[in-house]
């Protein structure tokens, strides 16, 4: 089966999925009033330089300060890799960041990363512009050409192609991204001109611009999409919305026309998103569990240091050997693992607890599954032996906010902790609050407002300690049900 893209616009939102074989890969949501800012260039005000952590705050008149660390200040490696923080080595050689920024300083800084939980954007000082097949490096002169382009001679044909339009000594440097492969020549010299345009219009911009003020804005969602997620594979480009098709005809018409062919506007009774199945599976990547074919599931859970995911043979007992049933769920959880990672965003540190097995020829085949599987993935990963314990231990870099994050919020009730206190242990603490106010103040009566089910258990199991307790303390005791009460809330009230 071919490739989809499926663009859905509502006055809200902007919902997009890939689609690969008929399965959601991934899902793009972009709300009115609450877009992404990465990729955005801004003039980024020093706040606060911090030594000891070779980093600053920057203000770029978001809700909270940014945060540029030195690897992200100073230039590039030839190769076009970043540092990295375990780098030691490499730290150790950069200078103090007091030498390079100081408070108060004004700079170009990109969106690296969109504020995430508690914590501010990520900034870059090393400015990149994207289009069709190119990213512009404009602080940089360096050539590289994107990895996922496996095939040397292409890549050499690129390289050829490329320093032949910018000359052998270069201004600024260039990344021939992996939509460009088997592009010929004239499109790749219009991506340039166009970027050398926007370039142009940035540093115009700059000159006159105020701190905090935004001089590069990315596009929107939908021409993101067209722009970045469309390649070769991709059959379709449905629309539901009239506006956004004619305005993504004119894109096209002017970026890439050989794709104009491609986008349909999508008009049936159906909704969109119902095609695919595409709200089931947003459904589904909202729950902790996965359901696996075979009736294995995998139990996923999010928090703030790491993602662990648990792999279970649920009601699978088809196969006679354990250890091939083992086996076979390990495989088929390590493709639904890639695929959820993609489809629910999560990024950052993830541990997976496959199925114990004994086999090093089983080990090494899933963790291959999961390898191969996983390089489909737009998002870099790096993936780790299993170790001895049975873990896998990855990473995945992630530059937007989860899809739990974005369309939850934690329960009103247990405050996110996915759990809540029994009416007993809630009647316990009463008990003790009543004794405490009886004590530190003299009343003759008091008063308890809790849930109905917190004083259902008062009037009915602690009947007695309830009587005993008045007895004792020569207070008498009324109860106030009040539904709005969430179980382990309740007041004690002095009358």
């Amino acid at each position: 089966m071919s490739d989809e893209l499926l663009i859905n616009v509502t006055p809200t939102e902007c919902r997009v999925a890939a689609v690969e074989n008929g399965l959601v890969q991934e899902l793009y949501l972009e709300r009115q009033g609450a877009t992404s800012y990465v990729g955005n260039i801004y003039m980024g005000r020093v706040e606060r330089v911090l030594p000891g952590m070779q980093a600053a705050f920057i203000d770029i008149g978001l809700a909270r300060t940014a945060f540029l660390h030195i690897v992200d200040l100073l230039p590039r490696h030839p190769d076009g890799d970043a540092l990295h923080d375990d780098e030691d080595s490499s730290l150790k050689a950069l200078p103090p960041i007091t030498e390079c920024l100081s408070e108060g300083q004004v700079l170009p800084i990109q969106v690296m990363k969109d504020p995430l939980g508690t914590k501010g954007a990520r900034l870059t000082a090393q400015l990149s512009i994207p289009s069709r097949y190119l990213v512009l490096l404009p602080t940089s002169t360096h050539i590289g050409i994107s990895v996922r382009i496996e095939d040397e001679a292409e890549r050499e044909r690129l390289l050829q192609l490329v320093e032949a339009l910018v000359g052998p000594e270069p201004k600024m440097g260039l990344i021939v991204r992996t939509n460009a492969e088997g592009i010929g020549v004239e499109a790749i010299k219009q991506d340039l001109d166009y970027l050398h345009k926007r370039w142009a219009h940035v540093e115009r911009d700059q000159q006159t611009a105020k701190p905090q003020q935004c001089i590069y804005e990315d596009l929107s969602l939908p021409y993101r999409a067209l722009r970045d997620l469309v390649h070769a594979k991709v059959d379709k480009i449905r629309i539901d919305d009239a506006q956004t098709y004619h305005a993504a005809l004119t894109f096209a018409e002017s970026f890439f026309p050989d794709w104009v062919g491609r986008i349909e506007h999508y008009t049936p009774a159906r909704p969109l998103f119902d095609l695919f199945g595409v709200e089931a599976e947003i459904e589904r990547a909202l729950s902790r569990t996965t359901p696996l074919k075979s009736g294995g599931y995998l139990t996923i859970d999010q928090t703030e240091a790491m993602t662990t995911v648990d792999v279970n043979t649920g009601g699978f007992v088809g196969l006679k050997n354990p250890e091939e049933t083992i086996f076979k769920t390990n495989l088929e959880a390590a493709q639904a693992i890639a695929r959820q990672l993609r489809l629910r965003n999560l990024g950052g540190i993830i541990i997976v607890d496959f199925i114990d097995m004994t086999n090093e020829d089983h080990k090494a085949q899933v963790l291959r599954v999961l390898t191969h599987a996983l390089d489909r993935d737009p998002a870099k990963t790096s993936v780790s032996d299993i170790s001895p314990l049975g873990l896998v231990e990855m990473t995945r870099k992630r530059t937007t906010e989860s899809l739990e994050h974005r369309l939850c919020e934690p329960c009103q009730a247990c405050h996110g902790t996915g759990r809540v206190k029994t009416p007993q242990t809630v009647c316990s603490e009463i008990f003790r609050e009543v004794v405490r106010a009886t004590r530190q103040f003299e009343t003759g009566q008091l008063q308890i407002m809790a849930a109905p089910r917190v004083i259902d258990c008062l009037l009915d199991e602690h009947e007695a300690t309830v009587a005993e307790l008045t007895e004792k303390l020569g207070a008498a005791i009324r109860f106030q049900p009040h539904n709005e009460y969430a179980t382990d809330q309740f007041d004690v009230v002095l009358l």
